[in-house]
């Protein structure tokens, strides 16, 4: 059914040329084994072995990123507040984000992808699709290609991965999930139902906690109990999440790679160390938000037309508000500006824990009604080209607003 390796030793050769892979994809979905903890320790040796957690100090109110498979066994995972990782293994080392480091070793990684396939499809800076089907005539078998990409992240990086091969997106990633870490997961085409049917349902994408418990309460525990049922009873009690179910009990997903996916928003958010509710000092951080959100804006060559302002109040109650101007913009006082009249507009009933601004609607080429671009508009696009050049140079805060200071 599916070779599984994490000893280190070669995996058996599995012949593509079989009947069963005629006219299918070879993918092979690589995830890397908690990216951000393992790249710290591998950097400092005195880590190794104990509990690591990514994501900032014990006492602050962010949320873990990454955590070390030591740091795991005491029930840390991704997304859990800092506080509470920190409850749970006061003893933990717990280190800061350094995203820098993570995206240079990330490029790394994909270095040797390319190796292999122009077809990447990155999913986070940790794990991607590959579509080897027209490699294996150069490279080997698809999962002897996936073991050499194993073995070189491992040995140039020093660095684990879990890989799955499938011929289809889904049944890749499943399969790179299921012996981690360092796990080795091969679909053969023609055992899919027997690699599916034993999993659980949670196990399918679009099954969250709610659909869990729906389905549990029809007895449907497995996948294998999810494919007795038929497609219009899963529409009927799911809608068009019933169709996915349907399909993705089968081993069916025709979905492509996308080597080149277009960015559909930049936009950037904080969460205060103290609630804020003073729109005096909200508006402020709305302004070094909207700063960054033009730098990058330009860094990618892109415009945006809809604004998005985010606010979560002290309860967690989270809203958003969005506005769509008449030409796509890449400065950051015009973003400012359109935030901080959605800002203006929303009630602070209590305190705010996060704000963020995001803007998508995203184009690399705008066409603009020259009546309604005026010179101001020209000047402060070239202002911001010299801060830029300047901040690029010198740093980030080589040029900095007033108000930021």
């Amino acid at each position: 059914m599916l070779v599984t390796s994490v000893t280190g030793d070669k995996p058996l050769n599995h012949s593509d040329t079989c009947k069963d892979w005629t006219g299918l994809r070879k993918l092979i979905h690589v995830d890397m084994d908690a990216f951000y903890a393992s790249v710290e320790q591998r950097d400092d040796p005195s880590l190794l072995g104990k509990p690591v957690v990514v994501g900032g100090k014990p006492n602050s109110r962010s949320v873990v990123s990454t955590a070390s498979y030591e740091a795991r066994k005491f029930g840390i995972h991704s997304a859990m507040p800092m506080a509470e990782a920190y409850r749970r293994c006061p003893q933990a080392i717990f280190l800061p984000v350094n995203m820098p480091k993570y995206k240079k070793v990330s490029l790394q990684i994909r270095e040797i992808f390319l190796t292999y396939t122009p077809l990447v499809e990155p999913l986070s800076l940790d794990e991607a699709f590959l579509d080897v089907t027209g490699s294996t005539s150069l490279f080997g078998s698809v999962d002897s290609i996936a073991w050499q990409i194993k073995q070189r992240i491992k040995e140039e990086l020093c660095l684990t991965a879990s890989v799955g091969i499938a011929w289809n997106k889904f049944l890749a990633k499943l399969a790179s999930d299921l012996q981690k870490p360092n796990g080795f997961v091969f679909v053969q085409p023609n055992k899919i139902q027997e690699f599916l049917d034993p999993l659980s349902i949670e196990r399918l994408w679009g099954v969250g906690q709610r659909t869990s418990e729906q389905l549990h309460k029809l007895n449907i525990k497995t996948i294998k109990d999810l494919r007795h049922l038929e497609l219009g009873y899963l529409i009927q009690q799911f809608g068009v999440l019933g169709n996915q179910l349907y399909q993705l009990a089968r081993g069916i997903d025709e979905r492509p790679i996308e080597p080149e996916r277009d960015v559909k928003s930049i936009g950037r958010e904080t969460t205060f160390s103290v609630d804020v509710i003073d729109r005096d000092a909200l508006e402020t951080t709305l302004l070094e938000l909207a700063v960054d959100v033009g730098r990058r804006l330009r860094k990618e060559g892109l415009k945006g037309k809809t604004v998005t302002l985010k606010l979560r109040y002290d309860d967690f109650k989270t809203v958003s508000r969005s506005q769509t101007l008449d030409q796509a913009t890449d400065l950051d006082e015009k973003i400012f500006q359109e935030a901080r009249i959605l800002l203006r507009n929303v009630s602070l009933k209590s305190s705010i824990r996060l704000l963020g601004v995001t803007i998508n609607n995203l184009s690399s080429k705008c066409e603009r009604q020259l009546s309604l671009f005026s010179e101001s508009d020209e000047k402060l696009e070239a202002l911001a080209k010299v801060i830029d050049a300047v901040n690029q140079k010198f740093g980030e805060k080589g040029i900095k607003r007033a108000r930021l200071l």
